[in-house]
């Protein structure tokens, strides 16, 4: 691993998340050892379809036009999710092998989680994906069910339509246990559960992407300011007050997510790294940083500007005009 880790490249700085086909290749990589009988026709299509559907090139869709759940945040979370599956294999369990369909299942619902960001051509009302942040896994999980079959996987429809809610909170997870009866299919859901947060957190630029996209995708989506019992809340006041927010937040994902309602399946990552855990180590990496900022207010200690990898021209500039209206807006009518 270099030490000069790149921003569109994974916490090993070997694989560039924001390249569908890099993403791919690493996959295939880690699945034709582990599963050599499992056909990966499915998944080089499922890949194909979505570089097609984020750029815009699927009739009845827009392409992304979030600039924090961009096409590189997929990805990421994607590799992560199909090395958490193959991690898994790789050791004893007493609930046994997963096997190759449900690992292929459980890599094409990560590659779609936040497909429910994306607007359909019928969202004439919705200005920026960033307005579905309450509902995109309800719509992700509607999208699955119409595409699985299409991959040959009608059978699993029942199980992605549930699992891909472990990336969310529009569910509770005892429901989405009490639907699922193979504990293996619950086991891969908190596999993408976990996925979908140590990827994003160990992110080389998680710290600015809250500060400069989160916060206006939140503002957008009504969790920065939201109503209740018809008062207006300031969950967060600015990108700088929800990056105050971070340390607590991840302290709360880890100990109640990832260590309680996940079981600590990152843990099971060590296996292919020789007993360490790459993400998790940029997480706490992020965290001190973080802290140390927080500390000083030497905010200007936060100046990487990566790329996004959206599908609109001028994405940050757009996302920001949409925010500022959206709050000139709302504070108008008090």
């Amino acid at each position: 691993m270099s030490n000069a880790r790149r921003s569109d490249f994974d916490v090993t700085n070997s694989v560039q998340v924001s390249s569908p086909a890099a993403v791919l290749a690493a996959i295939q990589a880690l699945f034709r050892p582990t599963w050599p009988a499992l056909a990966l026709q499915p998944l080089e299509r499922a890949f194909g379809h979505f570089e097609r559907l984020f750029a815009g090139q699927v009739s009845g869709f827009h392409g992304v036009d979030t600039t924090y759940h961009d096409r590189q945040h997929t990805l990421d979370i994607t590799l992560a999710m199909a090395r958490l599956l193959v991690a898994y294999e790789r050791q004893p369990d007493p609930r046994g092998p997963l096997g190759g369909t449900r690992a292929l299942v459980g890599v094409v619902t990560g590659l779609f989680h936040d497909v429910g960001y994306l607007r359909r051509a019928d969202d004439s009302d919705v200005s920026n994906g960033a307005e579905f942040t309450r509902s995109h896994v309800s719509r992700g999980a509607r999208f699955l069910g119409e595409y699985l079959p299409a991959l040959g996987l009608s059978d699993w429809v029942p199980v992605a339509t549930q699992i891909v809610h472990f990336t969310g909170y529009e569910v509770p997870f005892t429901q989405i246990e009490a639907r699922v009866a193979d504990r293996r299919d619950i086991l891969a859901g908190h596999l993408l559960g976990t996925a979908d947060m140590i990827a994003q957190m160990a992110d080389r630029c998680y710290l600015e992407k809250c500060r400069d996209r989160l916060y206006a995708e939140f503002v957008l989506g009504g969790v920065a300011l939201p109503l209740n019992q018809g008062y207006r809340q300031v969950k967060y006041a600015s990108g700088l007050d929800l990056l105050r927010q971070t340390p607590e937040f991840i302290d709360d994902v880890r100990n109640k997510r990832l260590d309680r309602e996940f079981h600590g399946v990152y843990r099971y990552l060590e296996v292919l790294y020789g007993g360490r855990n790459p993400y998790m180590e940029a997480i706490d990496r992020n965290l001190d940083y973080l802290r140390q900022i927080l500390r000083s207010e030497s905010w200007q200690l936060l100046r990487r500007r990566p790329p996004v990898f959206a599908a609109v021209p001028d994405p940050m500039s757009t996302m920001r005009g949409l925010m500022i209206g959206h709050i000139r807006k709302v504070w108008s009518t008090y």
